[in-house]
């Protein structure tokens, strides 16, 4: 079932998909299931890609880790860095690592697993390999519920920014889901979601501009929070947005095979006995949960639910579980790149990580966009 789903996503990315999600040719089964055109040679060397992919990206998170531990205004070489989190003797390089920068580096990780975890999710309920997590109106949410507590509530502390910007995601991801599973909704399901999804945002989008516009204290503590960073947030943000982190990514991990089953479409979904409904429900919670925790801790970072997934289907094919796997330290891995990169630009302050992300981003989307093409004609 996971290689038929697998050859269903490399012709719906790489060729003309009707917008329907329907279901594939019946002309290509007899070279899915026999196997006899080398497509299980393939599979081997894929699942062994996989393996060297998971190893690297593991071992390049460690030394990431280790890197942003080390690296701001005042420099702690690796060393050092390695003896203070063995041993915590009080000193001031001891400090800086333990009480600064290791809640922001696991905040990093964090955020970056979740926002790549939900954009593969995303990407798989909507079968659109340009949807992102902020489709569903998350970012939106966040973002006004943000404003609409500096603005009534004249709350100034991250700890009250991170449960508005929570529920702003939530209830705004809800109400775009709530409005395309009606009935009369269900057949163009995964269409009807980005639509619905682009309209809330922008509606959101256009109060949030309003009230900064005539609330200038708004304006400047919404306009530090929006960019998108980690400085300063992971030790409040942390440990309220970790809960519903990880129990997204449970859920995400668990419908990596069922996911699989829904490339195919609907239709034959449903016949290989799967429940669709139920299926895409759960991945939108969790895509929910994921966006909802990251954008509450670190404001609206872009790209990294849309690059990340790209380059591990490029590199590992349409399996849904290995990409799942691998989005968690693929994000992780983007993150943490992007906020040591925007420490050491612009000494002696730094770039946000949301920028830097976009800065990285845009680039390798761009790539890919032309490479896709390039392999389409």
């Amino acid at each position: 079932m996971n290689r038929q789903g697998g050859h269903v996503m490399d012709h719906n990315t790489a060729g003309g998909t009707d917008p329907g999600g329907s279901a594939p040719p019946a002309c290509a089964a007899p070279r899915r299931a026999g196997g006899a055109d080398g497509g299980a040679p393939d599979a081997r060397s894929r699942g062994g890609r996989w393996v060297v992919a998971l190893v690297v990206t593991l071992a390049l998170v460690a030394l990431f880790v280790l890197v942003s531990l080390g690296v701001g205004a005042r420099g702690v070489p690796l060393g050092t860095v390695w003896r203070v989190l063995l041993h915590d003797d009080g000193s001031p390089d001891a400090v800086i690592v333990h009480q600064l920068r290791l809640p922001r580096t696991a905040l990093a990780v964090v955020v970056g697993a979740a926002l790549a975890t939900a954009g593969v999710v995303m990407q798989a309920i909507t079968r659109n390999p340009l949807a992102e997590p902020g489709i569903v109106g998350v970012n939106s949410g966040a973002s006004f519920a943000v404003v609409i507590a500096i603005a009534a509530f004249h709350v100034t502390s991250v700890a009250g920014y991170v449960w508005f910007a929570f529920c702003g995601a939530v209830l705004a991801a809800l109400l775009v889901y709530a409005l395309t599973s009606s009935g009369a909704a269900r057949g163009r399901h995964h269409t009807r979601l980005v639509l619905a999804g682009a309209a809330l945002s922008a509606s959101l989008g256009a109060g949030t501009g309003i009230l900064t516009m005539f609330d200038s204290d708004a304006f400047d503590s919404y306009r530090f929070w929006v960019v998108g960073s980690l400085e300063n947030r992971g030790t409040e943000a942390l440990p309220a947005i970790l809960p519903f982190a990880v129990a997204g990514l449970l859920i995400a991990l668990v419908l990596g095979p069922s996911l699989n089953a829904l490339a195919l479409g609907d239709d034959v979904g449903a016949s290989l006995g799967l429940r669709v409904g139920w299926v895409r429900a759960a991945g939108f919670a969790s895509v929910m949960l994921l966006c909802g925790a990251a954008t509450a801790a670190a404001g609206p970072i872009g790209f990294v639910g849309l690059v990340v997934p790209h380059v591990l289907r490029l590199l590992l094919g349409p399996d849904l579980r290995r990409l799942l796997a691998l989005s968690v330290p693929g994000g992780a891995l983007l993150l943490l790149v992007s906020d040591v990169v925007g420490r050491v630009v612009a000494p002696p302050g730094e770039v946000e990580a949301g920028v830097v992300t976009a800065f990285i981003g845009a680039p390798v989307l761009l790539w890919l966009v032309v490479r896709r093409g390039e392999v389409a004609r």
